[in-house]
């Protein structure tokens, strides 16, 4: 498959030694099917050591180093030609497009957003709520109680907004919001932004056939005490409502 029909999609730089699997593999799984770790050992190759990040692979490098979990899709196209789609979990320097890498379902940082100008506002409010806690005035009081209110009421209801921002679409191309695939229950923060289900919706989105998952993470250990290049299952509290509809 080549990159010039779709410039997400990336071909094996080497001969494909194994078979694809006959049913999609559970993506909760710790050990992905060999396609997908072949594809995951390309990308590991290819795009990751162009990425301008300090993983912490490089002891050389002196500023703060940050690992990440990545993901890569097996995909066929309609003609029937395969490849991967590689994706990171969250954001990456704090973006979301880099290129090689399959787009956000939502993006948050788009420029004139809700969330940026949610977000200005929301930082308005707490530079108040700071301020009068560092005064120490009992005749604020009740100023600082009803700030410290409006604070917690703008954070729910930008994050309910987020949430109702999210769209995924299943092999038929139906879609469901965050809040509906969660049945109306408060999701945990993040949720969506994995690289599982980013894979899976660009796929949907552009005709191409899911073959096999794998995701790993690649750089210095994080508070999960995750391990560099090891593969890991996709995570059950955000990911597996969202893929279980998914791939239904």
């Amino acid at each position: 498959m080549t990159n010039s029909n779709n410039s997400k999609v990336s071909s094996f730089s080497n001969e494909i030694s194994c078979e694809s699997p006959i049913k999609f593999p559970c993506p909760f799984q710790s050990n992905p099917h060999e396609i997908a770790k072949l594809a995951a050992q390309d990308l590991q190759t290819s795009l990751l050591p162009s990425l301008n990040h300090n993983f912490g692979i490089d002891p050389v490098e002196d500023n703060r180093p940050i690992g990440k979990m990545f993901g890569v899709l097996v995909v066929n196209d309609v003609e029937g030609e395969i490849g991967y789609l590689s994706a990171f979990s969250g954001k990456l320097n704090g973006g979301n497009h880099y290129e090689g890498f399959v787009p956000p379902i939502y993006d948050g940082l788009q420029e004139g957003g809700f969330l940026n100008k949610g977000m200005t506002e929301l930082s308005v409010i707490v530079r108040k709520v700071r301020a009068l806690q560092e005064l120490k005035d009992p005749r604020k009081e009740s100023e600082l109680e009803a700030l410290i209110e409006q604070r917690s009421e703008h954070s729910q209801a930008l994050q309910r907004k987020l949430f109702e921002s999210y769209y995924f679409l299943n092999n038929d191309k139906k879609s469901k919001s965050l809040l509906e695939i969660f049945s109306g229950k408060q999701p945990q923060g993040g949720s969506g932004e994995c690289a599982a289900p980013k894979l899976l919706q660009y796929a949907f989105m552009n005709d191409l056939k899911p073959i096999a998952i794998a995701e790993f993470w690649w750089g210095t250990s994080n508070s999960q005490q995750k391990v560099h290049k090891e593969y890991y299952p996709a995570c059950e509290e955000k990911c597996r409502p969202i893929l279980a509809w998914m791939l239904s």
